[in-house]
């Protein structure tokens, strides 16, 4: 039959994974750090992924297609809802992983102190545990009047003084956008809505993926309403800062 249907342009598509969380019939998947129509029978036609592709890489075409199996769709769905609150189900015993605690740091900048002739030792600024954005609760104490940073996990990596440029007295969340199956904007927006936060600083890498991150954030600033001011800074795979 002839109906309208998603097209995606590959070289446009930068892989952020913004279309995934959008469709609500989980039609689109990434495959190889690209979004892919996964079934023709899945995809109703109705473009709700459209709006959140920053690179415009989404269309909708009329075409012969199959037809749209909304059955198949609610149990591929109900599956999937199960599995992840399969996977978010805390252990009977609670798993200590999760517990929140705020870690008190000392507010100046630490000093490094030679621990032998190859190696310094300086002190974490992390404030709070957890960290991932998937683990901690929006209302979590410390969250309240702190400055937020929220970083992609692998800038830690890259960029050799993180804790002392980036994380020194914030209240740091980290995540992947790409790997993690996961709406960043909803915690984030609820994280807003529960706290007085001073400032947002994003830090992602240079790879296109990481855009996600910072589209979360702005998701976010978008939902809560609240003027709050934020910066986005960008770490290069060799750990240089390209900009902020």
């Amino acid at each position: 039959m002839k109906r309208k249907i998603v097209k995606i342009d590959e070289e446009k598509c930068n892989g952020c994974g913004l279309c995934i969380d959008a469709c609500h019939e989980g039609a689109l998947q990434l495959i190889d750090g690209k979004a892919k129509l996964i079934s023709e029978s899945y995809c109703d036609g109705l473009g709700d992924c459209l709006p959140e592709c920053p690179t415009g890489a989404i269309t909708i075409e009329e075409r012969e297609a199959e037809p749209f199996d909304e059955d198949a769709v609610k149990k591929i769905m109900a599956a999937r809802k199960a599995k992840k609150e399969k996977e978010e189900e805390p252990l009977a015993c609670g798993c200590p992983g999760t517990h929140q605690r705020a870690l008190n740091r000392n507010s100046e900048v630490s000093s490094a102190k030679p621990v032998n002739q190859y190696t310094v030792n300086q002190e974490s600024q992390l404030r709070q545990w957890p960290c991932q954005i998937k683990l901690v609760s929006p209302q979590a104490p410390f969250f309240d009047n702190s400055h937020l940073l929220v970083a992609a996990d692998c800038t830690a990596y890259a960029y050799a003084n993180f804790h002392q440029d980036f994380m020194r007295n914030k209240i740091s969340i980290i995540g992947c956008p790409k790997l993690d199956d996961a709406d960043y904007s909803e915690k984030l927006a609820a994280i807003l809505a529960y706290n007085d936060i001073k400032s947002i600083s994003v830090v992602r890498m240079e790879v296109p993926c990481c855009s996600g991150i910072v589209q979360a954030v702005k998701n976010a600033l978008i939902k809560s309403g609240k003027m709050i001011p934020w910066n986005v800074t960008t770490i290069s795979t060799d750990g240089q800062i390209l900009d902020n």
